[in-house]
């Protein structure tokens, strides 16, 4: 397994979907299938790999080794360093390789263009919740890549949360949705607790139970499979407190300004895919 790319913040210091950020349990992923040493990772700075080096991964400046003793490579440059990095590592390769990228915007279609006919590529976005192990993440496949990469990346990816192959014109969408839905979430929460502050509530404490409240939740739609709309009347009884404040959001439209977000922000990321 390999790690390719020249952006300062590529995975060494951004989202890794394996290995989190800078943490490993026992030099593993997650889930103990993909020990440390057998991951090199490539960067344009010797900063850029500290994390990896104190995970136990081997390190290099020379994304051509990467390719070279990898089988299994993983892209995470900015969208236009991109094309510098394919062009450096297309001699090296072959048809025995599997390259995934998760570079925001770059089609599967440049991805197979900038690389040899027969490249089995694949396309990931993930979330930043993976370095936590509980990240939402959908890929999608090139014409050379088959079932068996598709259940080798997914069986990988699995340990880090939530992982679903979909139609690659649904991966801008899951990028409003959730790429960047964690940050609609993190100012919910913020917005949640700074309520109870107001009413009285010390800050820490406010913002804990916050955090429960949404991990909570969310526990309870994976796991019942109900409608939130089921499980929000399940919450709310006549003439009750719920009722009273779910009318104060609805009256700040609420569902209208979040739907407005994953609008704005997957039509960015089609902007993006056409620069």
């Amino acid at each position: 397994m390999g790690w390719a790319g020249r952006c300062g913040r590529g995975l060494c210091e951004g989202v890794c979907p394996a290995a989190g950020r800078g943490r490993w349990r026992s030099r593993r992923c997650g889930s103990g299938k993909v020990p440390a040493g057998n991951i090199l990772a490539s960067a344009p700075s010797d900063k850029n790999l500290e994390a990896w080096r104190e995970l136990g991964c081997r390190t290099t400046h020379c994304n051509l080794e990467v390719v070279q003793r990898s089988t299994l490579v993983f892209l995470a440059t900015k969208p236009h360093v991109l094309p510098g990095v394919l062009e450096e590592i297309r001699p090296a390769v072959g048809t025995h390789h599997i390259v995934v990228s998760l570079v925001a915007g770059v089609t599967i279609q440049t991805l197979q263009r900038l690389l040899p006919p027969w490249t089995k590529v694949l396309r990931l976005m993930p979330n930043l919740p993976c370095v936590v192990q509980a990240g939402a993440m959908v890929f999608s496949r090139g014409s050379s890549a088959g079932d068996k990469e598709s259940a080798l990346l997914k069986n990988l990816l699995l340990s880090c949360g939530l992982c679903e192959e979909v139609p690659e014109s649904y991966i801008d969408i899951h990028t409003g949705l959730s790429g960047s839905g964690v940050a609609y979430v993190y100012l919910f929460a913020e917005a949640l607790a700074e309520g109870a502050v107001k009413m009285g509530m010390p800050g820490a404490l406010a913002g804990r139970i916050a955090a429960q409240t949404l991990l909570g939740a969310a526990k309870m739609l994976l796991e019942t499979g109900e409608h939130p709309a089921k499980l929000r009347g399940d919450v709310c009884t006549p003439g009750g407190t719920t009722i009273h404040a779910l009318h104060q959001l609805e009256k700040g439209a609420l569902r209208a300004t979040v739907m407005n977000a994953v609008e704005a922000a997957t039509n960015r990321a089609w902007d993006m895919a056409k620069d």
